[in-house]
């Protein structure tokens, strides 16, 4: 076992000489290839083997040179918005992230019509849609460029643009709005974005965030003799950023614990529950900090069975299926197939030379803009076929053996920074513990009236522990600035039994909660702390609208658009109020 850890410790910590080398993530219009672009991610999976030995799949991280880059899209609306590495790891990680969905209903009827200070009176009723007309008929036009969506993930940040259709060169604006927003793009899209942008598509553009210039080479298998899975985290600490996320998933027998971490249950009241996705990590590292910086919160506890497939069975690799084609139909169909996958690229280089005055780099970037017959006419068949099973399929294709080899699967996720990595976090198998869900689900109801509209009406939402938040509008009430803990249970688990309670927090949250309900009972609709009673409005009838989100997940955003709209419509409502 010690023997295993220093191999690990020391791959980790030389992964900058071993192993440093381009990887190219030029997929967009943009991209400035004047340095390599590295990515990577601290993730890593363990398979309790049940007979000594441990398996462990290790992403190793190691520091490179990147220029900033744009990768820009056009996309139809508002993407949800995420990033990947590896293939198996991408795979694995989407099917087992948590989600937390808020679903709203509408109790009552709320206000329906709109009477703002630009019009002669009140407009019929009718749907938010109509609001916003009503909005932009009263003189103010269109903006140029909308900032529908915006974010950071992964090591990007992103932004989704929309752009007035009514432009006369709406491609120009895009790049220049781009350009003076820190997009590192040029004129070569112009063109190419004005096709998309005419047909009302929106562009989602991407750059790495400031100091993003780790990069992600192909994962480390090993298997070592061992009964306790271990991450050497000590070594980490000489290049590890300020809370740097670490994700494991421990395969085994039964439901895995940390041992000599602590074992964190989130406070859920400090997510923001419209756009989970935004303050999600945020609060994971305060309820780190709060347990010392050495605690771990368990995401999915679930059979392996029921784990993502990450090699699915049209993808086996079949050399047989490709004994009649032509040297160009093999490169083209396999490479089609297996875009993207780990080890494709460097295979294709290495079997097939670039054309005269085209680089190794720009070859790889996009083989299909310059394969031909006569560039694969010296193919070596049996050799491009067998290193494409062994470097490419294969690894996909263990790698979802290992993940069904155990019957249990636990996936763990916290923050570190360099002063916490003192202790190696170990991890163990409880048999008293079972499942625990990635699904969590809070209920919102809408309290309208017929004077309030239902984007500012008073609500109350049921979290999945049964605390109920009261609030108004489109904001979610607590925030990491708010007066309560962001963990709600520090626990020590052991081997057996359930978890001892180190230290519990749910009462200090309950009071925090309870005094926000009070301040804030139903019927207040200004904020005040004071039930507003109702004002009498002329109203042209129309049911009331029910249902909402009924759906939204960590990366699922509302619409930006509405919430724009939203704001403009309360901000002229409380004018007309002050008057």
């Amino acid at each position: 076992m010690r023997f295993t850890t220093w191999l690990l410790a020391g791959a980790l910590a030389g992964g900058v000489a071993l192993h440093a080398r381009p990887a190219h993530a030029c997929g967009g219009f943009f991209c400035d290839n004047s340095q390599p672009v590295n990515q990577a991610a601290e993730r890593i999976i363990f398979t309790h083997n049940g007979d000594g030995t441990v398996t462990s799949v290790v992403q190793v991280l190691y520091q490179g040179p990147s220029e900033r880059f744009a990768w820009v899209l056009p996309v139809p609306g508002r993407p949800e918005v995420g990033v990947s590495s590896n293939l198996a790891f991408a795979r694995l990680q989407q099917g087992t992230n948590p989600s937390y969905r808020l679903n709203t209903t509408v109790e009552g009827q709320c206000r329906e019509e709109f009477e703002s200070d630009f019009g002669s009176g009140p407009r019929s009723p009718g749907t938010f849609a109509d609001a916003a007309v009503a909005f932009a008929d009263g003189g103010a036009s269109a903006p140029p460029v909308t900032v529908v969506d915006s974010g950071s993930v992964g090591p990007y940040d992103y932004t989704t643009i929309a752009l007035d259709p009514e432009l006369e060169d709406p491609a120009e604006v895009a790049v220049q709005w781009l350009t003076d927003n820190g997009y590192d793009v040029t004129d070569l899209g112009r063109d190419r974005l004005g096709p998309y942008l005419a047909a009302g598509m929106n562009l989602i553009a991407f750059r790495l965030t400031k100091g993003a210039d780790d990069g992600a080479i192909r994962p480390i298998v090993l298997t070592y003799t061992g009964t306790r899975p271990m991450i050497p985290i000590r070594p980490t600490a000489v290049a590890a950023e300020d809370d740097m996320g670490v994700m494991v998933w421990v395969l085994g027998a039964h439901r895995a614990i940390p041992t000599n971490y602590r074992h964190l249950v989130l406070n859920e009241a400090l997510l923001n529950w419209f756009s989970p996705g935004i303050n999600y990590n945020n609060v994971v590292t305060e309820a780190a900090n709060e347990s010392g910086g050495q605690g771990f919160v368990t995401e999915d506890a679930r059979p392996s069975s029921e784990l993502p497939d990450v090699f699915l069975d049209f993808e086996e690799f079949r050399p047989a299926d490709w004994s009649e084609s032509s040297n160009l139909e093999l490169v083209r169909n396999l490479l089609s197939r297996y875009s993207g996958w780990d080890g494709a690229a460097e295979l294709l280089t290495r079997y097939v030379a670039p054309p005269e005055g085209i680089s190794p780099e720009q070859f790889a970037t996009c083989p299909f803009c310059y394969i031909d017959e006569a560039l694969v006419a010296d193919l070596d068949r049996e050799g491009f076929l067998a290193d494409l099973e062994s470097e490419v399929v294969a690894p996909m294709r263990d790698t979802q053996t290992l993940l069904r080899s155990r019957p249990f699967s636990t996936r763990f996720y916290t923050t570190m920074s360099a002063a916490e990595m003192t202790v190696d976090p170990e991890f163990d198998l409880n048999p008293d513990m079972g499942r625990y869900s990635n699904q969590h689900v809070a209920e919102r109801v809408i309290e309208c009236r017929r004077d309030v509209y239902q984007f500012e009406a008073p609500w109350r939402t049921t979290l999945p522990d049964g605390q109920v938040v009261r609030g108004r509008g489109n904001t979610w009430p607590f925030d990491l600035s708010s007066d309560m803990p962001a963990v709600r249970v520090i626990e020590q688990a052991g081997t057996e039994g359930e978890p001892e309670e180190v230290m519990d927090n749910r009462a200090a949250i309950s009071s925090a909660i309870g005094a926000h309900n009070d301040a804030n009972p139903p019927g207040d609709v200004d904020g005040d702390g004071v039930v507003d009673p109702v004002r009498g409005v002329s109203l042209g009838g129309g049911a009331g609208s029910g249902g909402g989100c009924g759906g939204c997940s960590t990366n699922g955003n509302g619409s930006a658009g509405f919430a724009i709209v939203f704001g403009a419509l309360a901000l002229l409502r409380r004018r007309r109020k002050a008057a």
